[in-house]
């Protein structure tokens, strides 16, 4: 989200992909959705979940947290928006909260980044209900205390873990996805690992200043079972911002940045030359900080392969040029769904799988 400088002399992930497959049949499934586009929501890093057959949203104005219910993610655009969070500290910058539930314990996990410029750290909120009950927002003791946005946990093979973007020291610099254990959905208990930075060339193809960012981390399992997680690379505020996949080969660690495999593109994005011989986006630019819309925001219960499935992201209308960039984002409805025998290639190495094509 922020402007960074380079500040690692660290090379990770160096990768092409080496194989795009033809299409997939698609078929129908509950979970898929049809109509897709612009809403009319004017803001930022969509995070949706569905709790039976109610959709849940969650947004912030910059200084409160919000809830919407709504039949369908396309119908969250016209259901009220429920405060759920006052912000009774006076926090400032309070930026792309991320609702999750546990169905182990019907509790609703809200995160979030607060904290002006460089004092950005994660805080939580939770609730046995997803728009209201909220108690007073709890400080995250990530490692090593650094800046840290766009924050979500996940339960991987029974172990929980804790993503998030943030830097490396205590300056502006590149923003880096991490990734940390977890001994609940609100504890930390390992240290932080690295696993992308922001290091391809199209990662780094904002104009000046230059720009090296990689946020916006949501996780997701595909139907071998593998770990990705995809995350948006370039400034929000430019045409370039973009989605890009981290794919964990089967069986690797997920605290482990070698056994992950970066797409050698953008997977959407409104900048062809980005995206490696996927296709570019026709209706909207700046796309990113996306949400899958899954089941209790579980990556448990990720998708199978064959159906296409509910995506929400923010953009731009490709029409429209505001200034400042920020101010003219919109949430969209999309769909995704999973595209097979795709290999990522690291050097001589390489690793074929799974990967995600992105619909508007």
């Amino acid at each position: 989200m922020r402007k960074t400088t380079p500040v690692l002399a660290v090379a990770l992930l160096s990768t092409l992909m080496a194989c795009n497959p033809g299409p997939q049949p698609q078929q129908q499934h509950p979970g898929q959705i049809t109509t897709q586009g612009q809403t009319s929501i004017k803001n930022a890093d969509p995070s949706v979940i569905r709790v039976g057959s109610t959709y849940y949203s969650v947004e912030s104005d910059g200084r409160l947290i919000f809830v919407r219910a709504a039949s369908s993610p396309a119908n969250l655009a016209s259901a009220a928006r429920v405060q759920v969070w006052g912000n009774p500290g006076n926090i400032p910058e309070i930026w792309a909260p991320e609702i999750i539930r546990d169905p182990a314990t019907n509790t609703h996990y809200i995160y979030f980044a607060g904290g002006a410029g460089s004092a950005h750290r994660m805080y939580y909120i939770k609730s046995n209900s997803p728009q209201s009950g909220y108690n007073g927002a709890t400080f995250m003791n990530l490692p090593d205390n650094k800046w840290a946005i766009d924050g979500t946990a996940f339960k991987y093979k029974n172990q929980w873990y804790f993503t998030w973007s943030g830097w490396a020291g205590d300056t502006n610099g590149e923003q880096n996805i991490y990734v940390a254990t977890m001994s609940s959905p609100t504890t930390v208990t390992g240290g932080r690992f690295i696993i992308s930075q922001p290091r391809e060339s199209w990662e780094k193809v904002d104009p000046n200043p230059p720009t090296r960012v990689n946020e916006g981390p949501q996780p997701i399992i595909d139907p071998s079972g593998q770990l990705h997680i995809v995350y948006s690379a370039n400034g929000s505020w430019d045409v370039n911002y973009c989605l890009a996949d981290l794919r964990l080969k089967l069986n690797g660690s997920v605290t482990y940045v070698w056994d992950y495999y970066k797409s050698n593109g953008c997977l959407f994005s409104s900048n062809a030359p980005m995206m490696g011989g996927w296709n570019q986006t026709l209706n909207a630019k700046g796309v990113g900080h996306h949400s899958f819309v899954l089941l209790d925001g579980d990556i448990n219960t990720s998708p199978p392969s064959g159906a296409s499935f509910p995506l929400m992201y923010h953009g731009v209308p490709k029409a429209d040029n505001p200034n400042p960039f920020w101010a003219g984002r919109y949430w969209y409805t999309g769909t995704f769904m999973w595209w097979g025998n795709t290999t990522y290639t690291r050097g001589s190495d390489s690793n074929t799988g799974w990967s995600l094509k992105f619909f508007e």
